[in-house]
């Protein structure tokens, strides 16, 4: 019997004397909840933040009619003739569209912002465009000039851009890592919040009349006001003044005040070890991540989950929405308030995914929503196809509209920009947030500027389009992208790094596998005998550790290692067989006998026994070799 299995044996006699108590307890925690303090604080941030950008979204859609009347007619009074179809078009187009500009430059500024202002004074700071734009909409009728709407517009994205980049981070910093999932969806609610506040708001029943029109434009600054009498009196974020700052009182303060003295001391640990990780890093510029090579899976699964935010076919499905509506028989003065229905849906989706995310997790989440997709865009090609088949069909369409919007908010919606602040460590996560904000503000923009021509060349199958794009995700996030419930920054971390590790490991095994073997046909003297080395077996003082496995406190010697190694003097290739590829020789345990393998010299041909010893973990104290 061998000294292991003899080692395993006593093991397993010693776990049977264990106590029964002792044995197989499992400890369980009371389900945490978030302090009242946390929960007004991320509330402070997201009215403020993403709020605005859902609300600017919709609330647009309302007094189309009205603005291009108000533009014809202010063409009209400066050159008495009236205004072109085309030239009406592009200006009400511009108006729509610079949004999605404003916040593409949002977005590059974010990031910068956040680590100068901090999250806190960014947001705070970022109020000031949405206060200038609520001012320049509001008195655009009243002066007469219709480019205050563009320049208005372009700073309520500005807003949105800044905000969409700076509130996650403020979020996914102050939340504990229990509740970071559910603190992140905050995002996601408040934008379906704001989309369906938008939405109502429009209706005539309230701001959405002739004469309201620029009063319901007005209204972007409402959020930032109520944002600037309520965040001051909240906290920074306690990893920014700890990791970024060197604030210890201020993160114990900030601590205290949001989760209490509970668990204070904990989350306060859990930052120092972070900060302890990133002792001399400075904080990453965007360019920075894409030369950094341990970033690039990190870099490359946002980059992929933004663009898919926008590219899934979300935005389709609101654009066939009005035409469904009509096919299923709604009057057209009662389809605006079935479109309010689809955000009240999309709201309600986002709230039970913020409830559900801590329980299911952040992968099977965004899995399954975007696996829902792919399935309503089957269905709802099918149902687009036969709409004149039958009475039935376009309420079937009308069902796959919103089964198709309950999909989004339950994943993609909310899960990506989750993702975004989890998969990245405090020196890195503003620049990834710059790129994540870029990437997707650029796909907004790109889809509805192609969207249209596609719609033109494959009408209804242009849902085939997306319904590639959600299973190429699906199945990039099954094979790359790891769950990070309920794990730390660091850990997440290391996993993609072990990740990345397993993937070196397996390219060298096989690079040796597949490497070229000595001609037998050549001359004997000029090679070394390859033949397997019969090594005896590893003591059971050594522990479990199997061929190739990495001790915490030891170190592994490969062959690819030694031969590349630059001090040959350490490595002298004539002694590569006697290496033992395992970590625990600091346990002082005996060095097993070394085997003897002649090997040919090759300039005087003589013989010499190979007796290398494994070099301990802990420093050259032990010789290297013996002779």
């Amino acid at each position: 019997m061998s000294m292991i299995q003899t080692a395993k044996m006593r093991k397993d006699r010693m776990d049977e004397y264990q106590p029964l108590l002792v044995k197989d307890v499992k400890v369980t925690l009371p389900r945490r909840l978030p302090n009242r303090s946390l929960l007004m604080a991320a509330g402070a941030a997201c009215i403020g933040g993403t709020f605005q950008y859902g609300y600017n979204i919709s609330v647009i859609n309302a007094p189309t009619m009205y603005v291009q009347r108000f533009i014809n007619e202010t063409w009209t009074e400066r050159y008495n003739t009236n205004i072109s179809g085309d030239v009406l078009t592009l200006l009400w187009s511009t108006i729509v569209s610079i949004f999605t500009l404003g916040g593409l430059v949002g977005a590059s500024l974010g990031g910068t912002l956040s680590v100068k202002l901090g999250r806190k004074g960014t947001l705070l700071t970022n109020n000031a465009f949405s206060l200038i734009a609520g001012l320049l909409m509001g008195i655009s009728r009243s002066t007469g000039f219709f480019e205050l709407l563009i320049i208005g517009r372009f700073f309520s994205g500005l807003n949105a851009g800044i905000a969409i980049c700076v509130q996650p981070l403020y979020l996914g910093e102050m939340a504990p890592t229990a509740l970071r999932g559910a603190m992140g969806m905050g995002t996601s609610i408040f934008i379906t919040g704001g989309i369906l506040t938008g939405q109502v708001m429009g209706l005539r029943e309230f701001l959405g009349g002739e004469e309201q029109w620029p009063l319901l434009l007005s209204t972007t600054c409402i959020p930032a006001i109520v944002q600037l009498i309520i965040l001051p009196f909240f906290p920074e974020s306690p990893r920014y003044l700890l990791i970024d700052k060197g604030d210890t009182e201020g993160c114990k303060k900030a601590l205290w005040q949001l989760h209490g003295e509970r668990f204070c001391e904990a989350e306060l640990d859990d930052i120092q070890k972070e900060k302890l990780n990133l002792v001399g890093v400075q904080a990453k510029k965007p360019w920075e991540l894409f030369s950094d090579r341990s970033m690039r899976w990190q870099l490359l699964t946002i980059i992929l989950l933004n663009a898919a935010q926008q590219l899934n076919g979300i935005n389709a499905i609101y654009f066939y929405a009005d035409y469904v509506f009509r096919q299923s028989g709604i009057p057209e003065d009662q389809i605006r308030y079935v479109t309010v229905g689809t955000g009240a849906c999309e709201c309600l989706t986002a709230l039970t995914c913020g409830m559900l995310i801590e329980c299911l997790g952040r992968k099977v989440l965004i899995m399954g929503g975007y696996s829902l997709m792919s399935i309503f865009c089957i269905l709802f090609t099918l149902t687009l196809t036969f709409q004149e088949a039958s009475p039935v069909v376009p309420y079937l369409s009308m069902a796959c509209v919103f089964a198709f919007i309950l999909s989004f908010g339950l994943g993609p919606g909310g899960v990506t920009n989750i993702l975004t602040t989890e998969l990245f460590t405090q020196a890195t996560r503003p620049a990834a947030y710059i790129i994540a904000g870029s990437v997707n503000w650029s796909s907004f923009f790109l889809i509805g500027l192609l969207f249209p021509f596609i719609v033109i060349g494959l009408q209804q199958y242009c849902f085939l389009v997306f319904l590639v794009v959600s299973t190429a995700v699906v199945t990039y996030i099954f094979f790359v992208v790891p769950e990070t419930k309920n794990k730390t920054f660091l850990e997440i971390q290391n996993e993609f790094q072990s990740s990345k590790k397993e993937e070196s490991e397996r390219r060298r095994a096989y690079h040796a596998a597949t490497a070229p073997r000595p001609d037998s046909s050549q001359d004997e003297e000029s090679v070394i005998d390859w033949a397997p080395l019969d090594l005896p077996p590893v003591p059971a003082e050594w522990g479990d550790c199997e061929d190739g496995e990495i001790s915490e406190v030891g170190s592994l010697l490969t062959l690819d290692e030694v031969v590349s190694n630059p001090e040959p003097d350490r490595f002298p290739l004539d002694h590569m067989p006697g290496l033992y590829s395992t970590a625990a020789a600091i346990m002082d345990a005996p060095l097993p006998p070394q085997p003897t393998q002649k090997v040919e010299d090759f300039t005087s041909g003589y013989e010499e026994e190979d007796t290398a010893h494994v070099v301990p973990a802990d420093g050259p104290d032990r010789p290297l070799h013996d002779t």
